[in-house]
């Protein structure tokens, strides 16, 4: 192969272009290659362990990529087209950073996705679509890639990147980089790398506007507090050309009944962003079992809403989406860890069920 080019080339294609599954449908090599190919490597789609649709139209996957490595990836239909929508990408196994509103923290990290474990998130979702083969002047389904599943994808940047890479190479996926957005917790070193390096959005998962708040509500608030947090922004920002569609951060705020929800909130969070372009996103709290917070009012929302937005910053109250399958922002946790849970509750006190 390393002296016959061509096969490298028609392997590729088929992977990326085409979007096989199985060396055994890349026709156009031998049925000698095709059986070496198999017996050496792997495509490494994963395995779809559970495939759910939410009334609404959100579809969520478990995917199963070996030694207790199961993730859960989620698809947001357009709410002006059904047939386009969001792939919402998880980055690790679990999550470190233990967001106390937030039922992925709940789940301890295993790993690090690798590159291919990423993709294979978002082409399986093209293959559900029906996007490949890619085809030029062929309409696209999958129209957004957010990294905003399971895990902090900054602490995953090398695997991040690369994956980012093919997803936008113009041999691979070719996917506009305009459509891709990042979201952190706030690991602030590595923000400004998301615009000079990889030149797609970002989104800051602020949820509160005094350091006290954020040390509860996100842990990593204590070793990055909201004042470096910011920096990183700029820093971000100084990266992206005036011209570029990015050239704005999108910050994300759970709203929180009673906690972070009153218009002093609102007012102090207007003059904390208001030097830089921006946009908030305010999201209704997700509910989840054994957790202690509870939705904002609908009141208190619309109220929170109108003070941002008259300060001049484009605010926006984010529709839940998959609620009662659970795949809704904040909610995912792989099934296969709810079981072990069960599981090992049962053998510790058999009569707790």
């Amino acid at each position: 192969m390393e002296q016959r080019k061509y096969m490298q080339d028609d392997i590729w294609r088929f992977l990326y272009t085409r979007g096989v599954e199985d060396f055994d449908d890349m026709t156009s090599l031998s049925k000698d290659v095709r059986a070496a190919l198999k017996a050496g490597f792997e495509v490494g789609n994963g395995i779809i362990k559970s495939n759910l649709t939410s009334k609404d139209g959100t579809r969520k996957w478990l995917i199963g990529f070996g030694k207790g490595a199961d993730i859960e990836t989620v698809l947001i239909p357009s709410p002006t087209d059904p047939k386009s929508g969001t792939v919402c990408v998880s980055s690790q196994v679990g999550c470190s950073l233990s967001c106390s509103f937030c039922h992925t923290g709940t789940q301890k990290l295993l790993r690090n996705l690798a590159a291919n474990e990423i993709l294979s998130q978002i082409m399986h979702a093209m293959r559900s679509v029906g996007d490949f083969p890619l085809e030029k002047g062929k309409r696209r389904n999958i129209s957004n890639i957010v990294f905003m599943g399971q895990g902090e994808p900054l602490y995953n940047f090398r695997n991040v990147s690369a994956a980012i890479s093919l997803l936008t190479s113009r041999s691979a996926l070719n996917m506009a980089r305009w459509r891709i957005t990042l979201s952190t917790s706030g690991v602030a070193p590595l923000m400004e790398r998301v615009g000079k390096d990889l030149g797609v959005g970002l989104a800051v998962s602020l949820h509160a506007v005094t350091d006290p708040l954020r040390d509860v509500l996100v842990p990593l608030n204590k070793q990055y507090p909201i004042k470096e947090v910011l920096n990183g922004c700029h820093k971000y920002l100084s990266h992206m050309p005036n011209e570029s569609r990015h050239r704005r951060i999108t910050f994300e705020y759970v709203m929180l009944d009673g906690v972070n929800d009153t218009p002093a909130d609102a007012r102090h969070l207007t003059r904390l962003i208001g030097q830089m372009p921006s946009h908030v996103n305010l999201i209704p709290f997700n509910p989840w079992p054994g957790s202690d917070y509870k939705p904002s009012t609908d009141a208190n929302i619309q109220r929170f809403r109108k003070i941002v937005d008259e300060a001049g910053i484009a605010c926006h109250v984010r529709l839940p989406k998959g609620q009662d399958i659970m795949a809704a922002c904040g909610q995912l946790k792989s099934s296969e860890d709810r079981k072990r849970i069960r599981a090992a509750a049962k053998t510790l006190d058999p009569v707790q069920e």
